[in-house]
């Protein structure tokens, strides 16, 4: 069987991420809108039957837009932190469908065992995920950590020994602070419960290049902020000479990681 991990979609105005074991998928987050997730799902070869359950990160509208319409279509079973829940609820979607979660949280669905930690962004709840697939040839961890606005011995703790990982670097500081967004956007996105610079992506990559991790993925680059070669610059320049594979996700097409 088959092992895919792979980016349907990225940045600030959608996120959807697949894992795919066989025939068995796990979908992290739901942005942008139904018609436009199923069609990410069929172009990585997939289809939303084969979804098990979606992992949902937080509440903002770039991670969960597509969901209300995507769980009611194809009764697919969602996992969320408590108040991330209650979000998801307010949303119209069914209370059959949410499963509600005390951070952190561990969770097995089909052959991949998941565990949530969490992450510090301004939502009612964030979390980071790390899955670890229990399948013979294809067993492997990946670690899946955006939308945080500082480096935490949590985020790195569960991050540390994963074979692949997806990671936010989310804006390069000098385009943020000579860019057009007003002042208090600036403060947020910069703040310890914002975004993840480039220069701080890159540094948490290190660390977990020496750790073993062998596929990075940055993810979750700001439009506005940054660009596909100011992350991979700053990232591979603290990589250079270790045995990684870094790649950056697209905003709006399928990337796969492997």
């Amino acid at each position: 069987m088959s092992l895919q991990i792979c980016s349907l979609y990225s940045g600030s105005s959608g996120n959807a991420f697949l894992i795919a074991n066989g025939g068995d998928c796990l979908l992290i987050d739901g942005g942008k809108n139904c018609k436009r997730l199923c069609a990410a799902i069929a172009e990585a070869g997939h289809s939303p039957e084969q979804i098990r359950a979606v992992l949902v990160t937080h509440e903002h509208c770039d991670h969960v837009s597509a969901l209300p319409v995507f769980a009611k279509r194809y009764k697919i079973p969602i996992h969320a932190a408590h108040e991330t829940a209650d979000a998801l609820l307010a949303a119209g979607i069914s209370p059959a469908l949410v499963i509600r979660h005390s951070v952190p949280f561990q969770v097995t669905v089909g052959c991949f065992s998941v565990t949530a930690f969490p992450t510090p962004h301004d939502s009612r709840a964030s979390v980071g995920y790390r899955v670890e697939v229990n399948t013979g040839e294809n067993a492997c961890k990946i670690g899946y950590a955006t939308d945080m606005g500082m480096l935490t011995e949590t985020v790195e703790e569960h991050l540390t020994g994963c074979d692949y990982v997806i990671l936010e670097s989310n804006h390069d500081v000098e385009r943020l602070e000579n860019g057009p967004y007003p002042y208090y956007l600036k403060k947020r996105i910069r703040g310890a419960r914002g975004h993840l610079s480039n220069a701080d992506c890159a540094t948490l990559a290190e660390r977990l290049a020496a750790g073993g991790t062998k596929r990075i993925l940055l993810a979750h680059l700001s439009r506005e902020n940054n660009t596909p070669e100011l992350a991979y610059n700053a990232t591979a320049a603290r990589l250079a000479g270790k045995d990684v594979v870094l790649q950056v996700a697209a905003a709006e097409e399928l990337t796969k990681l492997i």
